[in-house]
């Protein structure tokens, strides 16, 4: 009975964790209160229901007037499943009554402090609208562009306009996955950086500074590292693709909700995560140079991965912070137990 007592309060704990890191506003400190979303996607509607759960009054502009109805019923059923799930802390109603529909793109920016593009991922296309959004906007009109892959460099060809341009990708769903990668270019003003990250936050987002122009970015090299390895074991017979997702959905995928690769292995081997490099490191390399990826885990790679690590969590916490893993995990399984009774597999 102890045992099932600390498992409710561990499940509460997640749940409460989710409720509050990922889906409350922080408190508004931001010169921030309009913002101008241009693409009525998938995308352009959750980032609508992200800025407008926030707080922030939300122009919603796309030149396809069916895509705009289509967005009206998206945004509403995806505020109603919030609500139904106690992931905002109001009625639908309120949070919709901030999205306003645009039928052009002078009226969506007009009076916009931040302008989110989620045009198509269509190098000639975003260079197109970012012409016309540098001039329409005022100067000190912060635009974030949500590409998967493009830099900046590549769709804003003149490095003044540049200044005030970054890209904000986010993860799909960004109602339900917090994270969004800021990718500035070179000619990005750091402050322009600065504000962004700082709006994000108080949005209810967890931004994440990548310091250079890279295609992909973090979110899709990390992801694209694992489908390129998922589909040359499928090509050699290795494994079955419905394996593939069990040992994701059910190993990798279910550890990494809680913690990530590098605390993984920091906390799967005594001594952390220089010992981690010390045994296995060979064998990684060996796997990498199969695939034809000779990147080898040098000591000085080791140490800088090994520093953060011990910055963060100190070898005398290590057990404690086992601990907590498994704990977590615990609700993770039973949280996810009831979810599939609920809504099948």
């Amino acid at each position: 009975m102890q045992s099932n007592g600390l498992l409710n309060k561990a499940v509460r704990y997640a749940y409460l964790c989710a409720k509050i890191e990922v889906m409350m506003p922080m408190e508004q400190n931001s010169e921030i209160d309009q913002v101008a979303i241009v693409g009525a996607g998938s995308i352009g509607a959750a980032w609508a229901v992200v800025f407008a759960r926030a707080g922030i009054g939300v122009a919603l502009y796309d030149p396809d007037a069916a895509q705009r109805d289509a967005a009206r019923d998206e945004i509403s059923a995806r505020v109603t499943d919030l609500a139904e799930f106690e992931l905002i802390d109001e009625t639908p109603p309120g949070v919709l009554a901030r999205i306003a529909m645009k039928d052009t793109l002078g009226n969506a920016v007009s009076g916009a402090h931040w302008v989110q593009e989620c045009a198509p991922e269509d190098l000639d296309l975003k260079r197109s609208l970012f012409a016309d959004l540098n001039g329409l906007c005022p100067d000190n009109v912060i635009l974030a562009s949500s590409s998967s892959a493009l830099c900046v460099s590549k769709f804003v060809p003149d490095p003044q306009d540049r200044r005030r341009c970054l890209v904000v990708h986010p993860g799909n769903p960004p109602t339900l996955l917090p994270v969004a990668e800021v990718v500035p270019s070179p000619e990005t003003d750091k402050a322009v950086a600065d504000r962004a990250m700082a709006f994000l936050r108080e949005a209810g987002m967890k931004p994440v500074l990548v310091r250079a122009e890279v295609e992909g970015f973090v979110y899709n090299r990390l992801q694209g590292a694992v489908l390129r390895e998922a589909y040359c074991l499928v090509r050699d017979g290795v494994v079955d693709p419905d394996d593939i997702d069990m040992v994701m959905r059910e190993g990798l995928g279910l550890r990494w909700s809680v913690i990530g690769p590098f605390e993984t292995v920091d906390l799967n081997t005594r001594g952390g995560i220089a010992a981690h490099a010390d045994r296995l490191g060979p064998a990684y390399e060996r796997m990498g140079a199969e695939r034809g990826q000779h990147d080898p885990w040098t000591p000085d790679m080791v140490a800088q991965v090994s520093g953060a690590r011990r910055q963060n969590l100190p070898m005398e916490q290590w057990h404690e912070r086992r601990g907590w893993r498994d704990r977590m995990l615990m609700a993770m399984v039973r949280a996810k137990r009831g979810a599939l009774a609920r809504f099948g597999s």
